[in-house]
């Protein structure tokens, strides 16, 4: 199985705090963030991984070099932001694989990406979405469902309760042939503007999930790592 991660953005939330690397590489109980999510999807069985990298490159570049536990990292490279629909589409271009996965550079979503193949291709999907259950929130858009079909997304606002995008997505390579677009977003140019066109499905896991984007849940992250097992070995 092959995995795009998105490690390009400029994470100016956080530059405050750690501002000498890119915020994948923002350090987490002495080790960088993205360290975890490369344990974590080599313990899902990913063998392949397509780093889509943009700013300050060459920290990740030199720090991991082309392999990681067994699985071979190869890089795409942006010199100017392409958003995220823009790195996806560059970075596809170094894949092999009919379906791939797609996963955010700062978030951690502990997500069994077997079962979540396995749903993708009994449903038919085209695009499968990771979702996370909610409470309590104003910072994220909700993922609206329906018999585990996506109908919609709405935008950030107050909710008690409510489902959101994890950052993790399992799609066809193919999905985004038809664009002739370099930079865009994928969320809203591609997700939110096709939701009604192709199949796109919810992807619903319990599994612990953070976000290091705000300095909040950096700190938090902080306090996670050293008290509970975030990684599971699946069989």
């Amino acid at each position: 199985m092959e995995a795009i991660i998105l490690v390009g953005g400029f994470g100016t939330r956080l530059q405050h705090i750690v501002s000498d690397v890119p915020k994948p590489m923002a350090p987490v109980c002495e080790r960088p963030f993205l360290n975890y999510i490369l344990d974590y999807i080599a313990d899902n069985g990913i063998s392949r991984i397509i780093m889509a990298v943009g700013y300050k490159k060459d920290t990740i570049i030199n720090y991991f070099g082309n392999s990681y536990r067994e699985m071979e990292i190869v890089y795409s490279s942006e010199d100017t932001p392409l958003f995220t629909g823009g790195a996806i589409k560059k970075a596809l271009t170094k894949c092999s694989d009919k379906q791939v996965f797609i996963i955010n550079g700062d978030t951690f979503f502990d997500v069994n990406l077997k079962k979540m193949q396995e749903f993708h291709y009994a449903n038919d999907s085209v695009l499968t979405i990771a979702t996370k259950k909610m409470f309590n929130f104003e910072r994220y858009g909700t993922v609206k469902i329906q018999e585990d079909r996506i109908i919609n997304f709405e935008e950030k606002k107050s909710m008690e309760q409510g489902d959101i995008n994890g950052g993790i997505y399992y799609m066809n390579s193919n999905m985004l042939d038809d664009s002739d677009s370099i930079k865009f977003s994928f969320e809203t140019d591609i997700m939110a503007k096709k939701v009604q066109q192709i199949p796109m499905f919810a992807y619903q896991s319990t599994g612990y999930f953070i976000d290091i984007g705000i300095p909040e849940d950096y700190s938090k992250a902080q306090q996670d790592f050293k008290t509970i097992k975030l990684i599971t070995k699946y069989e």
